[in-house]
């Protein structure tokens, strides 16, 4: 893939982090994307930062889908 759809797709989990975070009304916590230092609108950092930005953004909100999922299928048994 190339750097340019990296940095896309970086821009497009961090709106999905944004308005995850909205809907449920919390923050989470994104210590591990932030001790990366790698934002979407960081072009001059290389392909593989913005990679380990995405996998770090994916592994927390798809982390929190999952806990909330659980927590739903708990409360509902």
């Amino acid at each position: 893939m190339k750097k340019q759809e990296l940095i896309h797709i970086h821009g497009l989990l961090a709106e999905v982090q944004a308005q995850y975070e909205e809907r449920n009304d919390r923050t989470l916590d994104f210590s591990e994307y932030e001790r990366i230092g790698v934002n979407p609108t960081s072009i001059h950092h290389s392909k593989t930062d913005h990679q380990e930005a995405i996998f770090a953004l994916i592994d927390r909100i798809t982390d929190n889908m999952a806990a909330k999922e659980e927590q739903l299928t708990s409360h509902a048994n």
